[in-house]
């Protein structure tokens, strides 16, 4: 058995709104932030947007299918995804409604990328679910919207969910429902991947790790058909002048997004430098087996803009070959 990966390497963007309110320092959504940010990397030539996902995180982050949604009516061309969903904190009933709206809404552009969570107990917290069960809860949670995308009449009896024979219309507008990427580096997700999922999305991995990780996931495949295999990372960057001052302003950004020192992690997962570094740093990651790379930029919120540009003009030119 093998997973057929993609002969075409695509980039995205991984943002959220985030605005602040100059006079009172409080954080607020603003709806023309979140036009402009879609028009921009629609512009540039980006191939999808992404979006991730917490109910109670270190820094203000909005419901990822409501982001979506908006982007969808901003972007015809865009791909949309989550990365990644944290499924095990919600039913899958009410998930699978609200993904197969969202796939007709963006007229079959969504990739669901989902994962267990785990790093921030407060997300647990708040939706009431024991984090021992996480993994139990996404397997069964991805059976269960599977079925329901069917748009046929299901039933599910299982250890977390179950509900009679019934139908959910309409059924989603991708056929079998939106791809679904399964995140996580531990040897569970990579299994899950291999077995159930359409794809795998890593993000706090090296090059090697990637490949290292791929060679799980098919060893956990074989056995099954031949399908088509989705290879996503999402990869913190800073474009700059130096290599020293990339790091600076990543080390600054992800220190306060993850309530942690961040600084050795940055040399170690991030792309940080000069554009041809940062090139260098994306061969190797599609080297690994890598075709589609979420580009999460880091450093000032100000800088936002000029990163979304100037890896379009100075850093995508260099790729492509291989887009």
């Amino acid at each position: 058995m093998t997973l057929q990966l993609s002969d075409q390497l695509k980039f995205g963007v991984q943002t959220m709104h985030r605005r602040t309110e100059p006079a009172t320092g409080l954080w607020l959504p603003d709806a023309e932030d979140g036009r402009a940010m879609v028009e921009m990397v629609d512009r540039l030539g980006y191939d999808s947007l992404w979006v991730g996902d917490h109910l109670s995180f270190a820094i203000p982050i909005l419901d990822p299918f409501i982001q979506l949604a908006q982007a969808a009516a901003y972007s015809s061309r865009l791909e949309l995804g989550v990365g990644v969903y944290l499924l095990p904190l919600r039913h899958p009933g009410p998930v699978a409604k609200q993904v197969a709206t969202l796939d007709h809404l963006s007229n079959g552009r969504l990739i669901l990328g989902v994962g267990v969570g785990g790093e921030f107990k407060t997300d647990f917290q708040v939706a009431g679910v024991d984090p021992a069960e996480r993994g139990a809860r996404l397997t069964e949670g991805i059976e269960v919207m599977r079925k329901l995308w069917s748009g046929d009449a299901v039933a599910h009896q299982g250890k977390h969910f179950s509900f009679p024979e019934l139908t959910m219309s309409p059924p989603a507008r991708q056929v079998d429902g939106p791809p679904i990427w399964c995140g996580g580096r531990s040897a569970a997700a990579l299994r899950r991947a291999g077995e159930i999922a359409d794809g795998w999305l890593s993000y706090v991995v090296t090059p090697q790790m990637y490949g290292d990780s791929m060679a799980r996931i098919q060893d956990a495949a074989a056995g099954g058909p031949d399908r088509p295999f989705g290879t996503g990372h999402l990869l913190f960057a800073t474009v700059d002048d130096t290599y020293e001052s990339a790091l600076d302003k990543a080390t600054e950004t992800l220190s306060v997004r993850y309530a942690m020192d961040f600084r050795e992690a940055a040399k170690k997962y991030c792309a940080l430098g000069r554009p041809q570094d940062v090139a260098e740093r994306l061969l190797e990651f599609h080297a690994a087996g890598v075709r589609h790379i979420i580009m999460d930029f880091v450093g000032p919120y100000e800088d936002r803009d000029r990163q979304f540009v100037r890896f379009a003009e100075e850093v995508l030119p260099l790729m492509q070959d291989l887009r």
